[in-house]
Parts: structure tokens; C-alpha cells; sequence
């Protein structure tokens, strides 16, 4: 049986990461009061400019969750000593926090938008600072600038220094700029029928990551038992 080597750190579960990271961030600025769960770059720049108008009132919208972003990148990466000799099961935790997270905000009001989106940064922070290296390449999944710039870079080597290797690498980053287009679609559309309670797809793709992470562990395990039999 051929099986892909080290399946929790493959293109597939960055795809399904991708596509929760587009489904998250249309989620929060189409349903729950234009506020980005990812994109902290346009809450800054809203934090900024209501700062600027005096918008006292707004600061908190975008300023939270600029906030709840960053303590979910230092509690990743504090994971990352704490169980730094068990990297998958770092992974598995930070998917299922993820995922748990999730389905507790779809259940929160839109009286509470402000708690929502916050809790939803929260988990992008989580899930941008753990999961960013694919293929030795750094790769975003909740967010699309650095991917088009690495991408694009990569394409231009691979024209002019006839490396096919590089085109790989540019398709790479152009593939997740899709996936993650699609998981905006689907965030859209999904939206529009379910409302709040759509986000529970974002936690079914996180579960997914989940069961694979499990699935590579599993095997993984034996066939460090069939090895030392």
C-alpha cells in the first residue's frame, strides 16, 4: 500500500487548512460586522483610521481582535516547547482547539459579534503561527499576500533559470491561493443559507486535519513496531 510520506504536514491538510482560512475570514467580515478573523492588516489599518476620526466606539471591533490574533500566536508557539518532542501532537492539539472554537462561535449570538471575531482571530493566530512550513517553504493558510509574493518570485525563477523545480514550488503557493479562494466562495454562499451556524463547516475541515493527523500518527507508531520486530 502506497501511503504519502509524513500525510500531517502535506499539500492535502495545507488545502484543508487553506480552505477553512478563506471560509473563516468571509465568515467574519460578511457575517459579523466587516471585521477580518485573518487579514489583522485590514483591522489595523480600520483600527488606525477610526483612531484618526476619533471613532472611540469602533476601536475595540478591530482592535480585539488584532489582539486575540497575537495571544493565539505566542500560546502556538509557547506549545511548541511545552510538547516540542511530540510535534504532531501539537498539531493534532492546536486543530482541535481550532475546531472546538468553531463550534462554540456559531452558537454565539450577533449581539456578540465582538466576542466572536475575536475568538475567531484567536484561532487563526493559532493556526498561523503552527502551521506555516510545507515542503521547506513558509506558506500561510488564513491569509494570501506573502503566498502571492513567494509564489510569483518562484514563477520568475523558474522562467529564467529554466528550473522546474521552482515552478513546483510557484504552483505550490498559487494552488493554496486557490484553495483558500474557495473556502471564501463556500463561506459566502453557506452564509447565506445557514447564517451564524455555517461556521460549522470551518470546524468540520479542522476536524478532518484532525482524523489525518491521527490516521499519520497511527501509522507512523507501527511502523516504528515493524521496524524494531
Amino acid at each position: 500500500m502506497v501511503r504519502i510520506k509524513n500525510l500531517s504536514n502535506s499539500f492535502i491538510v495545507y488545502a484543508i487548512l487553506a480552505l477553512s482560512g478563506g471560509f473563516m475570514d468571509a465568515y467574519s467580515y460578511l457575517g459579523r460586522d466587516k471585521v477580518f478573523a485573518n487579514s489583522q492588516t485590514g483591522n489595523l489599518l480600520l483600527l488606525g483610521v477610526n483612531i484618526a476620526e476619533r471613532n472611540w466606539n469602533l476601536i475595540p471591533r478591530y482592535g480585539l481582535p488584532v489582539l486575540f490574533f497575537t495571544v493565539g500566536i505566542a500560546l502556538a508557539a509557547s506549545l511548541k516547547y511545552v510538547i516540542k518532542k511530540y510535534p504532531k501532537l501539537c498539531s493534532l492539539f492546536i486543530a482541535l482547539i481550532e475546531a472546538l472554537i468553531m463550534f462554540g462561535v456559531m452558537f454565539i449570538s450577533t449581539e456578540y459579534n465582538l466576542l466572536a471575531n475575536s475568538l475567531i482571530s484567536f484561532a487563526c493566530g493559532m493556526q498561523v503561527e503552527h502551521f506555516r512550513r510545507l515542503e521547506d517553504q513558509s506558506i500561510a493558510t488564513t491569509m494570501c499576500i506573502g503566498n502571492l509574493r513567494a509564489g510569483t518570485s518562484a514563477l520568475c525563477k523558474a522562467f529564467f533559470e529554466k528550473d522546474m523545480k521552482h515552478f513546483k514550488i510557484g504552483m505550490l503557493f498559487y494552488m493554496t491561493i486557490l484553495t483558500f479562494i474557495i473556502g471564501a466562495i463556500c463561506g459566502n454562499f453557506t452564509l447565506k443559507w445557514l447564517g451564524q451556524y455555517s461556521l460549522c463547516i470551518s470546524g468540520v475541515l479542522l476536524l478532518i486535519v484532525c482524523i489525518i493527523i491521527i490516521f499519520d500518527m497511527t501509522y507512523k507508531r507501527k511502523d516504528k513496531e515493524e521496524k524494531t520486530n
